[in-house]
């Protein structure tokens, strides 16, 4: 049993990725609304280290602002081929301005402008209107450089509990549950 989960699930991420999986950063993220309905959906994981776990996204965005209202956070990623699962629980903060700047510098450029012409989650008439909000997007900019939108930015989950899973023959799963207290991470086996 490892003593430090971070380094754990950077060995099973690389362990993802080293396989072959299609996309080994997808992760369910999970929150709360404002009427206390829980909401998920798949997002990709930019990067893990002590700090904590970092995505992106459009901040106005119903986890924007669910996030922004309880920052409490799940996360799951679950590596099928490797019979892997982990389970991350803990609490978002919004990343700073200059570490956004960093990561919007380095997507595609038509990633920057949809980030841009993108009304995150909200009604639109049809398809041919994001086609038209890019294309005024890339207008605006034209061959200069694309700045990060005031309202895109990341989240880094600073975790409080993991969980790693891996799958055994009959059920016989390994469950190891690792929780952050003041002395540091106190691990514990779990029923499967």
């Amino acid at each position: 049993m490892a003593t430090e989960p971070i380094a754990l699930f950077q060995k099973w991420l690389q362990e993802a990725v080293d396989s072959g999986i299609e996309e080994p950063t997808a992760m369910t993220v999970a929150t709360v609304d404002a009427d206390g309905h829980p909401d998920a959906r798949m997002l990709l994981l930019k990067s893990a280290d002590e700090r904590g776990f970092v995505f992106y996204t459009n901040m106005e965005s119903p986890k924007g602002q669910a996030l922004r209202r309880d920052p409490r956070v799940a996360l799951c990623f679950y590596w099928m081929p490797l019979d892997r699962q982990v389970r991350i629980r803990g609490r978002a903060e919004v990343v700073s301005d200059e570490e956004a700047d960093v990561y919007f510098a380095t997507r595609a450029r038509l990633s920057q402008i949809s980030a841009w012409a993108s009304k995150q989650s909200r009604p639109m008439q049809g398809y041919f209107e994001l086609e038209a909000e890019v294309a005024k997007a890339a207008l605006r900019f034209g061959l200069a450089k694309i700045s990060r939108p005031p309202f895109w930015s990341g989240f880094r989950v600073v975790p409080e509990q993991i969980e790693f899973w891996t799958q055994q023959p009959y059920r016989r799963h390994h469950r190891i549950l690792y929780t952050l207290t003041n002395d540091g991470w106190q691990t514990q086996w779990l029923y499967p």
